[in-house]
């Protein structure tokens, strides 16, 4: 099951000999979820072979951990007057605590 992703996401991968830079936006899709080792992000376009495209990424909770943990320590670089991302981050962030905390 998988949702439109709502924004953009931009990935790039570097290699030794390799460059590879994608881009997902709203005629893509996305899957997230947790399962038993970690956090799993799927990002999907659809489309015919030259244009269809799809990263899968896993992290282990101790990672995501302190992912989270950098964010939370970059915050200052967002406008303080930036309120429509503050509030969707804010939200999503109190739905996942919700959630952890009916576990």
């Amino acid at each position: 099951m998988s949702k439109p992703v709502p924004d953009k996401a931009e990935i790039a991968i570097e290699y030794p000999d390799k460059f590879y830079v994608g881009t997902f936006e709203h005629t893509s899709r996305f899957e997230a979820h947790l399962d038993p080792r970690g956090f799993a992000l799927v990002l999907e376009r659809p489309g015919a072979e030259d244009v269809r495209k799809s990263v899968h990424l896993h992290i282990s909770y101790g990672l995501l951990a302190s992912i989270l943990r950098e964010l939370a320590s970059s915050v200052g670089a967002l406008a303080e007057d930036d309120m429509e991302h503050r509030e969707q981050l804010t939200k999503a962030l109190d739905e996942l605590r919700n959630a952890l905390g009916r576990e």
